[in-house]
């Protein structure tokens, strides 16, 4: 067993933190996030930096927000020039991996800096993949055949689509990111490593193994509360224009059951492979000497305000994340720290632990309870690059119906358009947007779901002000990440 402490840090992509029972879902039990949760610390209100794929995982490893580090869009990777964390662990010796999904390194000088490479997306192995340090657990062929499905699905609607298959489970993204991490282990068990397991689920497309979509029946699922007319004039243009994108309403109530089963199916499969790793650390006693992570980049709509998907808002079911740090021995046990943490929190924290420096950039500071650090009161998060807004004139100009094929077409310049930021604390959270008609505000102590919006209500004036002062002094004090030279 290494002296140095390893890393191990499991992403899911588009997990909200409501999907397992350990952040209040009364259905889906995830028994290996509690496992893990008793072996460490569980963080209730855990923040994304930018609720999109890129701009998140950019953050998350350089411990930066997007406004500093320039990845603002999914077509905007890790840029020349960052400070990540896998360049410190290459640096300190450590053999550095990825399994599954990437999304976030492209240039040649970062894919070199890791020894194993087994990348895997949503609809399978890349085109002309190759892998470095070790060749793929199971034969091509199966794993092309158990992701052919997530390519061919006949939607149910213009809106979503999902389905159910019968492969062997170690063929899926899930079951085939476990296994190969198992081997991975396995192999280097002596040395140590700084791991990034990746899975692509339950992000869409939605497609689950018929056993675990079947442990989520209709009359186990409890739909989340929806309000009439919670988009009339009263909210964000930008709010409506995703509704008419995404909105269920006018679905088959059955199809609404169907992909919330496929998608809950997917995160109890994840769950299952959590446990088969935690049991690998185990039996290769690599456990007191691993710091484990597991967390989501964002989450995802999944019922909650009618839809399905994601989009540039800030509902708690697409900032809000599970996050679980654990190295028994290391850190504390069985906790739940109910500080304002952020993503970008993790690297450093991992860092510290290590006992190696911590770059003056990085925007992060180490998580409370894991760390001496102190309770944090406060999160952000924020989404845009500064393009034009995309409004419901331009929505219009879209053939429809609208549905998920609208949501393609207007990608791009919906992800870039605006600049709008996000506070939140333990009772409020406070979205502004300069380009947009209307801020938001929401009281979570008495409106846990974000289903009114009271930012025209004189009774909060008080409470509007202090978020607006908490935004403003945030954007102040990270606007330039990049360390300056100091005087001796």
């Amino acid at each position: 067993m290494s002296e140095k402490p390893n890393v191990l840090v499991i992403m899911t992509d588009q997990q909200k933190a409501t999907a397992s029972h350990l952040y209040g879902n009364t259905f889906c039990q995830t028994p290996s996030m509690e496992r893990m949760a008793k072996e460490g610390v569980l963080f209730e209100h855990a923040i994304t930096p930018h609720p999109l794929c890129v701009p998140a995982r950019v953050s998350f490893w350089t411990s930066q927000f997007p406004h500093s580090h320039g990845c603002r869009r999914n077509q905007t990777l890790m840029p020349a020039g960052a400070t990540h964390a896998f360049q410190i662990w290459k640096q300190a010796g450590y053999h550095t991996g990825l399994i599954g999904k990437n999304h976030c390194f492209e240039r040649k000088e970062d894919l070199a800096l890791f020894d194993t490479w087994c990348e895997l997306s949503h609809g399978g192995l890349p085109r002309n993949a190759t892998t470095r340090g070790m060749e793929w657990c199971r034969p091509l062929e199966g794993i092309h055949a158990a992701h052919q499905l997530r390519r061919t699905m006949t939607p149910q609607n213009p809106r979503f689509s999902y389905a159910t298959s019968d492969f062997p489970l170690e063929d899926y993204s899930t079951g085939l990111i476990a296994e190969q991490t198992v081997r991975f282990l396995e192999t280097h068990q002596n040395e140590p490593f700084a791991l990034w397991v990746s899975f692509p689920d339950p992000h869409e497309p939605w497609v689950a193994p018929a056993h675990y979509a079947a442990m989520f029946p209709p009359e186990k699922i409890d739909l989340p509360p929806w309000q009439e007319g919670e988009f009339d004039e009263q909210a964000p243009e930008r709010n409506r224009i995703l509704y008419r994108m995404l909105g269920v309403e006018e679905d088959s109530i059955d199809d609404v059951y169907g992909v919330m089963s496929v998608y809950y199916g997917m995160v109890r499969f994840i769950d299952d492979a959590l446990g088969q790793i935690l049991n690998a650390l185990e039996n290769l006693s690599l456990r007191e000497n691993t710091i484990v992570v597991f967390c989501s980049d964002h989450g995802d709509f999944i019922g909650e305000h009618r839809m399905q998907c994601k989009g540039g808002v800030f509902y708690d079911c697409l900032t809000r994340v599970p996050l679980i740090v654990s190295c028994p021995g290391r850190i504390a046990t069985d906790i739940r720290d109910d500080s304002m943490v952020n993503l970008i929190d993790v690297v450093p924290t991992l860092l510290g632990l290590q006992g190696l420096n911590i770059p003056r950039g990085m925007h992060g500071e180490g998580l409370p309870t894991v760390t001496d650090a102190s309770p944090r009161d406060a999160a952000f998060s924020e989404y845009g690059a500064g393009g034009p807004p995309f409004r419901m004139a331009d929505l219009d100009k879209l053939p429809r119906p609208h549905g998920r094929r609208t949501l393609i077409e207007s990608l791009l310049p919906r992800e870039a358009e605006g600049r709008r930021k996000m506070v939140r604390t333990r009772e409020w959270k406070y979205v502004h947007d300069p380009m947009g008609d209307l801020d938001e505000l929401y009281n979570l102590a008495i409106d846990p779901w974000e289903l009114k919006n009271v930012i025209d209500d004189p009774a909060h004036r008080d409470v509007l002000s202090e978020m607006k002062l908490r935004l403003a002094d945030w954007s102040i004090m990270t606007e330039d990440a990049k360390p300056v030279p100091l005087p001796e």
